[in-house]
């Protein structure tokens, strides 16, 4: 007769770390949510992004002297610089009607598109100790610089309207307009913002590199000077016409001067031209905050 022999006993297969934290309903910190469930923890959050960047306004200049006031200076110091070497030593002002609130316009709109762009880049990368320390949607960061420029940007509407009234601009019914172009403008700047933070997270020298890449745009957006009457005097390549056409920057602050100045509401303004501001806002607006949400999981580390 032969002894039946038992088999030894199976040896339990290892439990990896991520089997036991899913066992015990662990979950990764910072994981990237699904994109409804991220706007709507972005949305929750909506007031402690406004109170940020209210607090971030006011502590900017809150060493200097002169306070909130540079809001205001800064813009207005810029114009008179631009004035004297375009509109005096260039002569850029020859066949602009109403070249001061023309410039003045382009000034303080562009000093918002600039800045929005700018500071996204370094929104992320300058808040890291926040970024590792809590978990709350990112986003949050580049929305906040936004609204914080935009703050600012309706502190000095309020002083481009005197300007406009003390050079000879009369109130117009088109002054409303301003308002559906200051949000489309805006919408649109929160999106670069937002694809500029999530780049600058990775690559900070691109806040480096950032002002001579603005720089460029904004000698291309007709700040300083009319792109309608360059295009009317110059033979440009087609494809070079069409760019600045096309140009974000410049559309927003054709739209601007169109509400606010009394020339160029004597020439009508194509219609066109709100469905490219809309199309620019739609594509920014969307695109960069998606491109922001996929990478979700990957600011902070390193």
């Amino acid at each position: 007769m032969t002894r039946a022999t038992t088999a030894p006993p199976a040896t339990p297969a290892p439990v990896t770390p991520a089997e036991l934290a899913a066992a015990h309903g662990l979950t990764l910190s910072g994981a990237r949510p699904s994109l409804p469930s991220y706007v709507a923890q972005l949305w929750a959050r909506r007031h402690f992004v406004i109170a940020y960047a209210t607090a971030r306004m006011q502590a900017t200049y809150s060493t200097a002297k002169l306070g909130q006031v540079w809001h205001l200076m800064t813009p207005l110091l810029n114009a008179a610089v631009y004035y004297f070497i375009f509109g005096i030593v260039m002569h850029a002002s020859h066949g602009v009607p109403d070249y001061l609130p023309f410039l003045i316009t382009g000034v303080f709109v562009w000093d918002f598109i600039g800045s929005s762009i700018n500071t996204g880049t370094r929104a992320v990368h300058s808040n890291l100790g926040l970024v590792r320390a809590l978990h709350f949607p990112r986003a949050s960061l580049p929305l906040s610089s936004v609204v914080q420029l935009f703050q600012q940007l309706l502190v000095t509407m309020g002083a481009l309207v005197i300007l406009l009234l003390a050079f000879g601009q009369m109130p117009s019914p088109t002054w409303l307009l301003a308002a559906p172009a200051l949000f489309l403008m805006a919408v649109f700047c929160a999106g670069c913002a937002m694809v500029m933070a999530r780049i600058g997270s990775k690559n900070p020298d691109v806040s480096q590199l950032m002002p001579f890449v603005l720089r460029t745009w904004m000698y291309s957006s007709g700040v300083m000077w009319s792109i309608d009457a360059m295009l009317r005097s110059d033979h440009l390549p087609h494809w070079v016409t069409m760019m600045l056409k096309l140009n974000p920057a410049a559309v927003y602050i054709d739209l601007m001067r169109f509400a606010l100045i009394d020339s160029f509401r004597a020439s009508q303004l194509p219609h066109h031209v709100w469905l490219i501001a809309a199309g620019w806002a739609l594509l920014a607006g969307v695109g960069g905050f998606v491109y922001f949400w996929k990478a979700e999981e990957e600011y902070g580390r390193g």
